[in-house]
């Protein structure tokens, strides 16, 4: 028996430019890619968690009461005790220019006065409805736009 007819030669494969990497490389290098992205994402909850729970916070102040006015007036304050550190021992108009030197929307005098007075006034001291209203979309404002 002679198999040497049924012999072929030996071809080398092409040579290529790009080798094909293992999964372990292509882990190693996609890794920063995705810890990046994953930091990002948790940045970008992170702040949208706080101005969501400061928006809570002054959902739950919507009657039209000097508790609801005070209430408002700490939620402003906690978030300026985490991002502007030297305000929070503001008070009286320094505050209230404070809060409007921060925004484009500026407070109505009536509403400025009610977060002013609204802590040491007595309990049956009745304001306008409408302040009321008014401190609370300028607080929603302000939050949309500082946190």
């Amino acid at each position: 028996m002679d198999n040497l007819p049924l012999l072929r030669d030996i071809h080398l494969p092409e040579e290529s430019l790009f080798f094909p990497l293992g999964y372990g490389w292509i882990l190693i290098f996609s890794l920063p890619i995705v810890i990046y992205f994953c930091y990002r994402i948790f940045k970008y909850i992170q702040i949208k968690s706080k101005k969501y729970y400061a928006l809570m916070l002054l959902q739950s102040a919507q009657d039209n009461s000097l508790e609801s006015a005070i209430k408002v007036s700490e939620i402003l304050r906690r978030i300026c005790l985490y991002k502007y550190k030297n305000a929070v021992s503001l008070f009286g108009n320094e505050w209230v220019d404070f809060l409007n030197a921060h925004t484009q929307k500026k407070l109505n005098p009536d509403a400025a006065e009610l977060l002013v007075y609204a802590p040491y006034v007595k309990k049956d001291k009745v304001f306008k409805n409408q302040d009321y209203q008014i401190l609370r979309d300028f607080a929603k404002w302000w939050i949309g736009e500082n946190l």
